[in-house]
């Protein structure tokens, strides 16, 4: 039976915020969970894309044996590793990120680990999903109308409607999260899901 996966995050997060190496104490709660594979990636909103695009497959992360744990900005990615990697926990450890930040994961894990978005990963879904479904996205949560307005900004008129999309997911805080997830639940086409969160569930577990 896998234990609080949220406490052991949050454990591994503390551990990598304060540089200490693991204990008994975190060894013996990472065994208990039967994790054994780390998704280290940037933030929150690309932790509710990956966990949604794996449940949409009828798969429960975790109970396949890994854990998505946001790192909050891919420089920290040494200090994770130190607790999740072979010197830690022991895990093997699997990487999603934006291309601009592939050089941090590089470093540190084999290339065929580290899956990078061309931008990031609400640009590929974007992408993906095309305009018109990504703003019936929106209309579903009720945003559409202020984003409506967000256009008519003196910064945004006359840029592309991905470009303008792009920047209003990312203009209130929280807001990136709760999209990336209505996003993957809107993908209709296997196909169309975008190539670096296909990658990475493929090589889960």
């Amino acid at each position: 039976m896998l234990t609080d996966t949220e406490g052991l995050e949050r454990a591994i997060r503390s551990r990598a915020a304060a540089r200490l190496a693991v204990d008994d104490e975190l060894c013996g709660t990472a065994r208990a969970s039967g994790i054994r594979i780390a998704i280290l990636v940037e933030g929150r909103s690309d932790v509710a894309a990956v966990v949604g695009l794996a449940a949409r497959r009828g798969r429960d992360l975790a109970s396949e044996g890994a854990l998505v744990i946001p790192m909050g900005g891919a420089m920290s990615i040494a200090r994770f590793v130190r607790v999740v990697g072979r010197d830690g926990l022991g895990w093997r450890v699997l990487g999603l990120c934006d291309a601009g930040e592939r050089e941090h994961y590089d470093r540190l894990l084999p290339r065929a680990d580290v899956f990078a978005c061309e931008r990031d990963l609400e640009e590929e879904l974007i992408r993906a999903l095309g305009i018109p479904t990504a703003e019936g996205v929106l209309s579903d949560q009720g945003d559409l109308e202020r984003f409506r307005t967000f256009q008519k900004q003196p910064a945004q008129r006359g840029r592309p409607a991905d470009a303008q999309l792009h920047r209003f997911l990312g203009s209130v805080g929280g807001r990136k999260e709760r999209y990336a997830a209505a996003l993957v639940n809107a993908l209709v086409d296997p196909d169309a899901v975008p190539e670096p969160l296909d990658a990475l569930l493929a090589r889960v577990p």
